[in-house]
């Protein structure tokens, strides 16, 4: 019998020659899909950067919120379908629509303020009677106020020496503020959806980049995963939910003091308390305008009235909410609003401080982890003389201890 013979395929032929099997890779197989992973996450960050603001600020609310929702999850059974939409909805009645109209309010009382900066600008003003009577420094503001406005285009001039632009492109940029109400709208259509399906979703994922992050980070995941969201529960609930609270308190003390457009300097009041000091200033200045207007009683209820609720939030309120480990200085506080309003605009005043306390955190970590291998390893050092390896053993177990 004749032995069958095993038949080998044959090679098909191709445009440039027969096919041949590869014997090397040119790039590392791991190492190409590493750059693939790379450059397919900067292509998203490309087409999907538009998204990127509704998104950090849903993550950023979501962790901010988390204990309350877990709560949410337990008192509906474990449902998360239900517990997110109620989250959603509570979202919306109690922070989302309030704001809204507290800033539609606001944008009409600048639009009058612009008004009013026009006319003066296009006539010219005389001092007003509250601030030439002033005591000391009454006689120089009225001489200030009389060479600045008191002429046709001095405000103008000013704007226009102060900024480079002019009192007319202010106005036209207040309009275009107040216009873009629909693009403001999408983005909070999008921050909702992302906040619904962080809430649904946000242990399963918050599971999957622990386990991203064990390859990257091994030996500091597991203490950076426990800083990050108590810093950001921390930055947001201990600045921008008592600023919220403290703009809202002092804005109806301003409107009961009978201080003009209310509305807006309780939102700047809300604003200037996300920086160390600001709250106390803001009230303070409207507290000496009530006094030099002809209404002291008013001024000094309104200064003792701000005195005695910013004691109580930062004596009893402030150290309940903030459990967090973080407390920013001046300094990167200051940073993270600037540089968040300039990148983000609005949304910057609640991200900016979140990242800028995200980096003190890491940071502090650095250090801390500095400070105890200093501290560690002259002791290793005692215990096992002259074995390098068997000190950075030593070492590594106290840290981690």
């Amino acid at each position: 019998m004749k032995e069958a013979r095993i038949q080998k395929p044959e090679r098909q032929q191709r445009l440039f020659g027969l096919s041949t099997p590869l014997r090397a890779a040119v790039i590392p197989p791991l190492s190409a899909a590493r750059w693939l992973l790379v450059l397919i996450v900067a292509a998203g960050v490309y087409f999907f950067h538009g998204f990127l603001f509704p998104v950090l600020a849903a993550l950023v609310i979501a962790f901010a919120s988390w204990p309350l929702y877990r709560r949410l999850l337990v008192a509906v059974g474990g449902n998360r379908t239900i517990a997110a939409t109620f989250a959603i909805l509570f979202i919306l009645a109690f922070l989302v629509i309030p704001i809204a109209l507290a800033g539609t309010y606001a944008i009409n009382e600048v639009r009058e303020w612009v008004a009013w900066a026009i006319e003066t600008n296009r006539h010219g003003a005389v001092t007003p009677h509250w601030i030439a009577t002033m005591p000391v420094v009454g006689e120089w503001l009225n001489e200030q106020w009389t060479t600045n406005f008191g002429h046709p285009g001095g405000i103008g001039e000013l704007i226009q020496l102060v900024s480079g632009a002019n009192i007319g492109s202010i106005y036209r940029g207040v309009l275009a503020a107040g216009g873009s109400a629909f693009g403001l709208l999408l983005t909070l259509l999008f921050m909702m959806i992302a906040l619904f399906f962080a809430y649904r979703d946000g242990e399963h994922f918050a599971g999957q980049v622990d386990r991203l992050g064990e390859r990257i980070l091994p030996a500091r995941w597991e203490r950076i995963s426990r800083v990050v969201p108590a810093t950001i529960s921390s930055t947001v609930t201990g600045m921008t939910v008592i600023a919220i609270g403290e703009g809202l308190v002092l804005g109806i003390a301003y409107w009961l003091a009978g201080v003009p457009s209310p509305v807006t300097l309780g939102a700047l009041t809300g604003v200037m308390a996300l920086i160390p000091g600001g709250a106390p200033l803001s009230f303070t200045l409207v507290s000496i305008y009530l006094a030099a207007s002809g209404s002291p009683m008013a001024g000094l209820a309104l200064f003792l009235w701000g005195a005695v609720e910013l004691f109580i939030v930062d004596k009893t309120l402030r150290p309940k909410l903030v459990g967090g480990p973080i407390k920013l200085p001046f300094l990167p506080t200051f940073f993270g609003l600037i540089g968040g309003v300039k990148t983000m605009g609005f949304l910057g005043l609640f991200i900016g401080p979140v990242l800028m306390a995200l980096l003190v955190a890491i940071w502090r970590e650095w250090l801390r982890e500095v400070e105890m291998a200093e501290d560690v390893v002259p002791d290793g050092v005692a215990e096992i003389e002259g074995s390098p390896p068997q000190i950075e053993i030593v070492a590594e177990k106290k840290a981690r201890a």
